[in-house]
């Protein structure tokens, strides 16, 4: 291990936090994994096969719950006894720093890491036009091949000549973001989770991959917290739903349930607003990223080093504060592509415990909000299940 990334991580443990892990077991390895399990030969597949430990299939069916951390499942598992049986001597995964949606679906979908593909956050700033884009709703952005710029691993099953779906919402159809992270075979539009499940077991009929998604554990989380009782209806209602897939499916099918992050619930009184503390805001005229995982964008002649030791100082053991260098040479998000660096901030700032940095010189009030939070290195945010069922 380098002198750099001995440091970065002594530094991030102390403050509870963890260094990712691209590649031991990672959520980038699923669908390399799975096309393995296919018989399809993608890049690094053979070994995250193994690593991963999935059987020889001829239907797959991969389920990503957002927002259903490891922690957060087991701590909750009560209302979730389908996926619970999984849960027992399984391992989780490691997502990618940021622990976001957008970075985690880029990695998932490539077999890479963000700092391959450029999905850096919930917002980036576009060095193009210096502004801030988002990479949800794909604003304020090119097209997203130019952005992400990794072939897809759903795009090398089908080229191999697997039938490929992905079931979703309508929105998701073509989005930038479903086109950055999994373009690549149909797309089958179902709303309700019911619709999808059913849906999922009438493709797989026929030998192939089918993906599914499902947001509502997320938006309860952001809205409610992982810890409210409506966070456990909406597991209760996606494991029953997972449990009668189990039962529908083809013999021969693999079913494999991960997601993307996990979550944590925010501290009030551990919140710093960057617009209001003239320790923080000096020398950062943009913030980019969310409230967990920070991109610090710096004024113009403004010294790196300074800027983060004053922000260090403001925040105590709540952050850990590293300049661009210090991220990328301690492998914060895997290795970067040269047309990504530029995307990074000046400065890096991931949040400890349940501490938050927002901005309300370029949030919303609705994202100030939020109960629920992700994005940073605790073990909470990173870790999330690899679940497997064999029928």
């Amino acid at each position: 291990m380098s002198d750099l990334r001995a440091e970065v991580r002594s530094r991030l443990e102390r403050s509870g936090l963890m260094l990712p892990d691209y590649r031991g077991r990672s959520l980038s390895g699923v669908l390399p994994a799975a096309a393995a399990a296919l018989g399809v030969d993608v890049p690094d597949g053979a070994r995250r096969r193994d690593q991963l430990g999935l059987p020889r299939a001829e239907r797959v069916c991969v389920v990503l719950v957002d927002g259903l951390g490891q922690e957060n499942l087991a701590e909750r598992s009560g209302h979730a006894p389908f996926l619970r049986s999984l849960l027992a001597g399984s391992k989780a995964l490691h997502a990618g720093y940021p622990s976001t949606t957008a970075a985690s679906m880029g990695s998932f979908g490539t077999g890479t890491s963000p700092g391959r593909t450029g999905m850096l956050g919930y917002t980036v700033r576009n060095p193009e036009t210096g502004a801030l884009g988002n990479l949800v709703s794909w604003t304020g952005l090119p097209a997203s091949e130019r952005w992400q710029r990794e072939p897809t691993v759903l795009q090398a099953l089908v080229d191999a000549g697997v039938t490929v779906t992905s079931v979703g919402p309508q929105k998701f159809h073509g989005s930038g973001l479903t086109e950055a992270a999994l373009r690549g075979g149909d797309h089958h539009t179902a709303e309700l989770l019911p619709e999808r499940v059913d849906a999922a077991v009438r493709l797989l009929r026929r030998p192939g991959l089918v993906y599914l998604y499902w947001g509502d554990v997320d938006k309860t989380g952001h809205h409610h917290g992982w810890g409210s009782w409506q966070w456990g209806d909406a597991l209760s209602a996606v494991d029953g739903e997972l449990a009668r897939l189990s039962r529908l499916l083809p013999p021969g099918t693999t079913l494999v349930v991960t997601a993307d992050h996990g979550m944590v619930d925010v501290d009030r009184d551990l919140r710093w607003d960057v617009a209001a503390d003239p320790a923080l805001c000096t020398d950062v005229p943009l913030t980019s990223g969310e409230p967990r995982a920070l991109h610090l964008h710096l004024a113009e002649g403004a010294d790196p080093t300074a800027v983060r030791d004053r922000w260090q100082e403001t925040l105590g053991r709540h952050a850990v504060v590293l300049t661009r260098d210090e991220a990328v040479g301690a492998g914060l998000f895997g290795p970067v592509a040269e047309h990504v660096l530029p995307v990074i901030g000046d400065l890096v700032v991931a949040t400890a415990g349940r501490a938050t940095v927002v901005d309300s010189r370029s949030q919303t009030p609705a994202s100030l909000d939020l109960v629920g939070v992700h994005g940073s290195l605790t073990p909470t945010e990173l870790r999330v299940p690899l679940l497997v069922w064999q029928g």
